[in-house]
């Protein structure tokens, strides 16, 4: 029986303000949320408010089965929230508030204590858009043992990245994702000479010393590459409910089976179905279903049986 992994969000969690009303949410929170219900002990590390805001968030991760024990509470910060618009072909368009919460995230010996047992740790480009936030994430990377996964989701969001978030980022880590839209934006920061997609996965690859690159491509699939080869999907056909979280679902996919040693096309198939399940629910973090967890890995295998695009 494979043993239970620590898979790590790190970086932002929020309330995301949707017209219909708010939603739990931010990428390294969905990624654990997901991971959770893959299996895992799934970790949200990050911080919220000392308000009404945050104590919902507690509450929430706890009724959703994620602890909150590597939540940390400001006391002069609030709880973020971001206001999202959902377009007619489900494409989310974010507003997010500046100097809230995690932009204040704290290095704490109970914080490296998690670094120092965590399997995996995903983190992005947005929550280190402040400098404590940005020297806090970093430390607890350099801090995961060296068989970790060390998970650099670039997410680039409204401006709040650089050259040196991008870089410093993709040297700490050993496996990166990142979108199609992205692509261009990291390729100009770098200068990186190649221009279609495998070429600029080979040369990031080469230039980090990456184990993997994932390059998402919404609902055209995606494209994996290792140091020696390069695997395509091209994604599943669906009723797009929206895609607020789908990538955050393919990462975890992708992280539950690389720590299981799977080839590409298995990691490809699983994060496919996985993101294509988040985006047939409203939602980042879709509750499961009456029948729990064995009827949502059914809905999964359900996925695999449609005709792929």
């Amino acid at each position: 029986m494979t043993s239970l992994k620590t898979v790590v969000g790190l970086g932002e969690i929020l309330w995301d303000m949707l017209p219909s009303g708010r939603q739990l949410g931010g990428a390294p929170a969905n990624f654990a949320y997901c991971s959770h219900l893959l299996g895992e002990r799934g970790v949200v590390a990050s911080r919220v408010g000392s308000d009404n805001l945050g104590a919902d968030i507690r509450q929430s991760l706890l009724a959703l089965g994620v602890t909150d024990q590597f939540l940390q509470v400001d006391p002069e910060h609030p709880t973020s929230t971001v206001q999202v618009q959902v377009d007619a072909e489900g494409q989310p368009r974010f507003e997010i508030v500046d100097q809230v919460a995690w932009d204040f995230l704290e290095w704490t010996p109970t914080w490296k204590a998690l670094a120092q047992s965590a399997d995996a740790v995903c983190f992005g480009s947005l929550a280190q858009r402040h400098s404590q936030s940005r020297e806090t994430i970093l430390k607890f990377v350099e801090a995961t043992r060296p068989d970790a996964l060390r998970i650099f989701d670039v997410n680039l969001r409204q401006g709040f990245y650089s050259f040196e978030t991008i870089s410093e980022s993709l040297t700490k880590s050993n496996v990166v994702k990142l979108n199609h839209e992205e692509v261009p934006v990291v390729r100009e920061l770098l200068h990186i000479e190649a221009r279609d997609q495998a070429s600029f996965c080979h040369e990031i690859i080469e230039k980090f010393g990456l184990k993997l690159i994932c390059i998402t491509r919404g609902s055209n699939g995606s494209l994996l590459c290792d140091r020696d080869t390069e695997q395509e999907h091209p994604g599943f056909s669906i009723h797009v409910k929206d895609t607020i979280g789908a990538g955050d679902a393919f990462t975890a996919a992708l992280v539950h089976e690389l720590l299981r040693g799977s080839t590409l096309e298995q990691m490809n198939d699983s994060a496919n179905r996985m993101g294509a399940w988040v985006a047939s629910n409203h939602g980042a973090m879709p509750g499961l279903p009456e029948g729990g967890l064995t009827e949502a890995l059914a809905e999964l295998q359900a996925l695999a049986e449609l005709q792929p695009r």
